[in-house]
């Protein structure tokens, strides 16, 4: 029996919830191990606001800086039900410039971000200009897990909306 998402769930809710997809419950028994290192300092909005900043500046090694070495990126689209699942630095590595190959000044702005124990949401808007000079401008969520102080899961969920005609 699946479980049930009540819409009046709480940050308590949040690993009953991830329940609710593979990658959640890997998510949830990778972060039930012990911390391998106890004095690791737990991820913040301040963590969440550089890493978005990290993403703003096109910064692979800075990104990669804030990930778990076994750290998961669940892209917005790609072929799979989560998108697209890149795990791993030298995966990762590869996958992060695809979020700025179609859109070379993708921003993610008017971030808010929230922290909850380990896990976390960021909201923004993604914005930029396609190489076809079309403009795009989008609102989404990225869900976080974490682990020893680091992004042990990112995925992200973009609104799909047409990109807008070329400024003038």
């Amino acid at each position: 029996m699946q479980p049930s998402i009540s819409k009046h769930a709480g940050t308590r809710d949040l690993p009953h919830l991830a329940l609710c997809t593979r990658q959640g419950l890997a998510i949830l028994k990778a972060i039930d191990h012990p911390l391998e290192s106890p004095l690791s300092a737990p991820v913040t909005i301040a963590t969440l606001e550089a890493f978005t900043d990290a993403w703003n500046r096109h910064d692979v090694d800075a990104l990669l800086s804030f990930m778990h070495p076994d750290g998961v990126f669940m892209t917005a689209g790609g072929p799979d039900a989560c998108g697209a699942r890149h795990q791993g630095h030298e995966a990762l590595r590869k996958a992060f410039p695809g979020a700025w190959a179609t859109v070379p000044d993708a921003q993610w702005i008017n971030g808010k971000h929230f922290v909850q124990g380990d896990f976390g949401v960021s909201e923004w808007t993604y914005v930029g200009t396609s190489t076809d000079g079309s403009r795009v401008e989008t609102d989404g969520v990225d869900i976080f897990a974490f682990k020893d102080g680091k992004i042990l899961s990112k995925s992200a969920f973009r609104k799909n909306r047409p990109n807008l005609p070329a400024a003038k």
